[in-house]
């Protein structure tokens, strides 16, 4: 005769551990992103992204766009007005600032480009600056340099430890009219 007694063995159950930290992950993940945001009713902004993600419990509270932006500015008639590209952005809400990384590629309303590794936007203080290498490239000058601060129009700069190529015309002297002819 066979007995037979089933038993309940302990089982090892594998786990992950618990995330304990509530704020390290984000409160919102969006994939494949085309947005538009307006400001006092206006749509005034389009943001294209692969991930948008938002934090808004972290201190200060922030959006990640890690994966890249592209936003494009619209003037009152919905043409863009200028655009801004990067490998990574991040929107720190409450101060309204943000801080572009990575292949900062520009273009002003008058067809300025701009590029840098590292630019911030204060739009609070209606401000872009940046501490890094820029190159500026107009129609008629290519201009580069360490640190750069500019309204947010990007109409009015000024770019610390500067070089540049410009175009220079070979004109003849005027006349001295100092000296009476002899």
């Amino acid at each position: 005769m066979f007995l037979f007694f089933p038993s309940c063995g302990k089982k090892e159950q594998q786990l992950a551990s618990a995330v304990k930290e509530s704020d390290s992950l984000p409160d919102m993940r969006t994939i494949g992103v085309t947005t538009l945001i307006s400001d006092s009713g206006m749509i005034r902004y389009k943001i294209i992204t692969a991930e948008w993600l938002i934090y808004s419990h972290r201190n200060p509270p922030f959006w990640a766009f890690e994966k890249g932006i592209y936003l494009e500015k619209f003037d009152s008639i919905f043409h863009v007005d200028a655009s801004i590209k990067a490998d990574t952005a991040y929107y720190y809400e409450p101060k309204k600032l943000w801080e572009l990384r990575g292949n900062v590629h520009i273009q002003s309303q008058r067809g300025d480009k701009f590029d840098t590794q590292l630019m911030f936007w204060d739009q609070d203080k209606e401000k872009i600056y940046s501490d890094k290498f820029i190159r500026i490239e107009q129609v008629d000058k290519v201009l580069t340099g360490y640190g750069f601060e500019s309204n947010q129009q990007m109409t009015e700069y000024q770019i610390y430890n500067n070089t540049g190529i410009f175009t220079v015309e070979d004109n003849p002297a005027p006349a001295d009219s100092t000296q009476t002819p002899r």
